[in-house]
């Protein structure tokens, strides 16, 4: 068995993670969205840390997992922290500005970035077939939105097009800051100082503008606060088991989780682009894991006596 093919065997439990966080990350969108209309960009980045925040304090508590909280390599969660700021300002600029159709299909480069970014800086080895299928999953997804016009030629060039575009960078990194900090840092550690972070320094940033919440928004806050925490926890695992090459291919799943957010919230259903692009994405999906558990299997056996 070559180098590239040793495999990880976190790998499928961080893909099972990573498929949790993309459908909690897709009801904060819409909530995102929503908010996006009434306040600023960075008030809404200060309430997105501050209705986690009880969530994340909560969960650390019943984990009894506070001395784990304290000792961390600093510029690491700063670095986070600092880009946590920025990419949900700047997502929610283009997700004010254009269809979640377009801002996701922009938003779709992360993955390719973060695997790109996990050779060098990871020093990970990606497999030719992981390559090939990251490439037929973005052309699926290009396939399922079919952008036109103002949707990403226009979108692309405007100031909604290149803060998605600049989200997707700053995510991306994030990612790649992420795994080397769970390298030594507590998954509860991670969490906390990401939010902690972001309330302060978006808060501070925002609080010359502050726009006064009404008691009515408490229940966008509420889901605001619940699918922002449980997407956080779900994607630190994702990044902390497994390979982040083998992982954010999986981020392609927000289609699926588009889909019924669209039937749901606005009864429409897509065209048959879109199930098109659908199946290729999922198709590539089943590919690697399928594939990840082939090599596993056949690195157990041959550990055998």
């Amino acid at each position: 068995m070559t180098p590239s093919q040793t495999p990880t065997p976190g790998n499928l439990r961080s893909i099972v993670a990573m498929v949790i966080a993309v459908g909690c990350f897709a009801l904060m969108d819409a909530v995102l969205k929503a908010l996006s209309a009434r306040y600023p960009v960075l008030q809404i980045a200060t309430l997105r840390a501050l209705c986690g925040l009880p969530l994340v304090l909560a969960y650390i508590s019943l984990r009894r997992a506070w001395h784990t909280v304290w000792r961390i390599r600093w510029p690491l969660h700063v670095l986070r922290g600092g880009l946590g700021i920025a990419m949900l300002a700047l997502f929610t600029t283009g997700v004010r500005e254009l269809p979640l159709s377009a801002t996701y299909t922009l938003f779709f480069i992360a993955p390719l970035l973060i695997t790109a970014l996990s050779v060098p800086v990871l020093k990970e080895r990606v497999p030719a077939a992981h390559w090939w299928a990251i490439g037929i999953g973005f052309l699926g997804v290009l396939i399922a939105l079919q952008p036109r016009g103002k949707d990403l030629q226009e979108g692309l060039f405007t100031a909604g097009g290149l803060a998605v575009l600049g989200a997707a960078a700053c995510y991306s990194v994030a990612a790649i800051a992420g795994r080397l900090s769970s390298r030594t840092d507590s998954t509860e550690s991670m969490i906390l100082w990401m939010m902690v972070i972001v309330a302060i320094g978006a808060g501070a940033m925002a609080a010359p503008s502050w726009v006064h919440v009404p008691l009515d928004e408490a229940p966008l806050l509420l889901a605001l606060g619940l699918s922002g925490f449980g997407g956080q926890l779900a994607i630190t695992e994702a990044f902390r088991h497994g390979q982040a090459s083998a992982v954010a291919p999986f981020e392609y799943t927000a289609l699926a989780w588009g889909v019924g957010l669209d039937w749901v919230v606005w009864k429409t259903l897509p065209e048959a682009h879109t199930w098109l692009g659908a199946a290729i994405i999922i198709a590539s999906g089943v590919y690697i894991v399928t594939r990840e558990k082939r090599i596993t299997e056949i690195h157990a056996n041959a550990e055998r006596p």
